[in-house]
């Protein structure tokens, strides 16, 4: 049985260290003023310890994997959540109005980032003269603007399929640094909103909890609703194994149309298992459906499958971190460096520009947006809490809608040419990646104009207003 523990054992490593990351976070000042994430510092403590030699017998590679499938289950289990509560007309069109603020930031951001960073990348080969692939700079809005799942999904289909060497390990750096900045930067903006009063919540504070990391007794909130007796089955494994069928079912639906099209190189990296989460999503997003047609939603609780998310968030954010290869970081750090940096301050730029523009809710837009660019929804969405600590305002229910429609809007891209973006050709791919940005800021005209009948239809006493 010793040959079992391998993997088991990498698993637990990364749950432990959870704890002590987030133990620390809440114990030392200076993180918990930088609001870092306890699942930042676990892997970080745990990116370090792998660099040091101090964890006989693992290395980087053995936590690509579970990155790989956390990052799957989080976005199968958000997409096995239901959908939440009707609003009405009113409600309904401002919050949408809204969601397309925060899509157009996120498509604009999209292919921006691939853009520069691409033409970041070969400056400085040209410079240099070490022969690197674009693509290496272009992966960046893969890590910043979608995460570690993606960047690593794509990369490793770039480094499998067209032999872009380093591909998925420096999209993983990338997700990496996306989500430090997201808070190294976010977070100073943040209070920088709530000093000058420019949030709409003029009585949100940051919450007590929430500086400090952990829920007093008093205070704990529900995790969710037990829907299963426990003489039969526990309601939580209930939800892991809902989420398990539709596991089974993508892995046999890639395993059947694998070999139907070999002979085609697009189709075959599409049905690849790097593209595992595409399918995974599709399948749960029918299960979902089936669900609620045939009146079975009151056998899933929406609650637990919400803590499933974002546990494997945590769980993907340590094992992106510990998946770094110090080898690849050192080769790669100057080009690696400059891109981040310029993609970071083009994205908070261009958040703060077109949250000026949405009108009302526009810094809390603006800041949301930034997290999401940077690093994920949950990024987002602990930025957003800093000038909304209870949500008042309808910036997290755009949200929900901006996780459907940044799918259904950047379809093209994200499903058709992303994964063969080495066979486009650099015009091409600029053209397209470029073209879609133009695209959505060619949009901004339009939204200005809904947004403004909007906020003439529920007037305030004041505006607040980006700097």
């Amino acid at each position: 049985m010793g040959s079992t523990f391998h993997g088991v054992i990498a698993f637990a490593l990364m749950a432990a260290l959870l704890v002590i990351g987030s133990l620390l976070r809440s114990r030392l000042p200076w993180l918990r003023t930088a609001m870092v994430p306890g699942s930042i510092v676990a892997g970080l403590i745990g990116f370090m310890g792998l660099s040091l030699g101090l964890i006989p017998g693992y290395g980087p590679k053995d936590f690509t994997s579970l990155a790989f499938h956390f990052f799957t289950l989080s976005f199968m289990s958000l997409c096995l959540t239901g959908s939440p509560k009707r609003q009405d007309d009113g409600q309904r069109s401002g919050v949408t109005m809204g969601g397309l603020w925060l899509t157009l930031i996120w498509t604009a951001s999209l292919g921006a980032q691939a853009v520069i960073g691409y033409g970041l990348m070969a400056g400085y080969d040209a410079l240099s003269g070490q022969h690197l692939s674009p693509l290496l700079g272009a992966i960046v809005t893969h890590g910043f603007t979608q995460g570690p799942g993606q960047a690593l999904t794509y990369g490793n289909i770039w480094e499998q399929g067209y032999g872009i060497t380093h591909a998925a390990q420096v999209g993983v750096i990338f997700a990496s640094l996306g989500f430090l900045a997201a808070f190294l930067v976010g977070v100073p903006v943040a209070r920088y909103c709530l000093k000058k009063g420019l949030n709409t919540n003029r009585d949100s504070t940051l919450n007590a909890d929430f500086v400090a990391g952990f829920h007093p007794l008093a205070n704990q909130p529900s995790a969710g609703r037990q829907v299963s007796h426990s003489g039969t089955v526990d309601s939580f494994a209930w939800h892991i194994g809902l989420l398990g069928i539709a596991y089974v079912i993508t892995y046999l639906w890639l395993s059947a149309m694998q070999p139907l099209v070999a002979g085609n190189r697009v189709l075959s990296v599409f049905f690849s298992y790097n593209l595992f989460f595409a399918h995974g999503l599709t399948v749960c997003v029918l299960m979902r459906l089936a669900i609620d047609r045939l009146g079975w939603s009151h056998r899933v609780d929406d609650d637990t499958l919400k803590r499933i998310t974002s546990g494997s968030v945590d769980f993907m954010v340590v094992a992106t971190l510990m998946s770094i290869q110090v080898a690849v970081l050192s080769a790669l750090l100057v080009p690696i460096l400059l891109v981040a940096v310029a993609i970071t301050l083009v994205t908070l730029c261009g958040a703060l520009a077109i949250g000026r523009m949405s009108g009302r809710f526009g810094p809390e837009r603006a800041l949301t947006a930034f997290g999401c660019c940077c690093g994920s929804t949950g990024t987002g969405l602990l930025l957003l809490r800093m000038l909304d600590n209870d949500f008042t305002t309808p910036v997290p229910k755009e949200l929900a809608f901006f996780n459907i429609a940044i799918i259904v809007v950047n379809i093209p891209t994200l499903f058709f040419f992303a994964p063969i973006a080495p066979a486009l050709g650099a015009w091409t791919y600029i053209a397209i990646f470029g073209g879609y940005a133009l695209l959505a800021l060619a949009c901004i005209p339009l939204l200005r104009r809904w947004q403004q009948r909007t906020d003439a239809a529920q007037p305030i006493t004041q505006e607040p207003s980006l700097p």
